[in-house]
């Protein structure tokens, strides 16, 4: 099932996410529905909160869509190496319409659990680094606006509440 996207201002997205104790039906199912939800808006991640779920997950596919085997669910993820540097436009579902330049770590290691429960080590180079650490933030309460300084991170919060005055976002 398709969910709704949050936007930025959304309480769940400003908050940290709990992680998963146990990983049920209903957990099998919000991983569907984030699946089908990343696609269908064509993303190329998406964390729990950014459906309302307050869930240490988050999907991936750097492909968007067009090769399953990049498709990447990660469970209680953990940065555990991180180096390089890369400077990139960077969006977000739930941002539409805005991105700006963000530094990234060029390469990181994640672990965390698959969508069986196993353990899981993958490595990240380049748009996939920067996914992962985009996702990861996002269980963090932080949204890649948090990363800009001065006039850029100001402009787009404006924007936002210009937006919202209007009844647009």
């Amino acid at each position: 099932m398709i969910r709704p996207i949050l936007r930025y201002g959304a309480p769940v997205l400003h908050r940290g996410a709990t992680e998963v104790q146990e990983l049920t039906v209903a957990t099998q199912g919000l991983l569907d529905d984030m699946i089908e939800t990343m696609y269908a808006a064509s993303g190329v991640g998406l964390a729990a909160p950014q459906i309302g779920a307050e869930q240490r997950l988050f999907v991936a596919d750097a492909s968007s869509g067009r090769s399953v085997e990049e498709l990447f669910v990660v469970i209680n993820p953990t940065i555990v190496e991180a180096d390089g540097s890369q400077h990139e436009e960077e969006g977000c579902l739930s941002l539409p319409g805005f991105t700006e330049r963000v530094v990234r770590y060029n390469r990181v290691i994640v672990e965390g659990l698959n969508r069986d429960g196993q353990p899981l080590r993958v490595e990240g180079e380049g748009l996939l680094a920067r996914i992962f650490q985009h996702e990861i933030d996002h269980l963090d309460g932080s949204l890649f606006v948090n990363h800009l300084h001065g006039i850029k991170r100001e402009v787009i919060v404006r924007r936002i509440r210009k937006l919202r005055r209007a009844g647009k976002w």
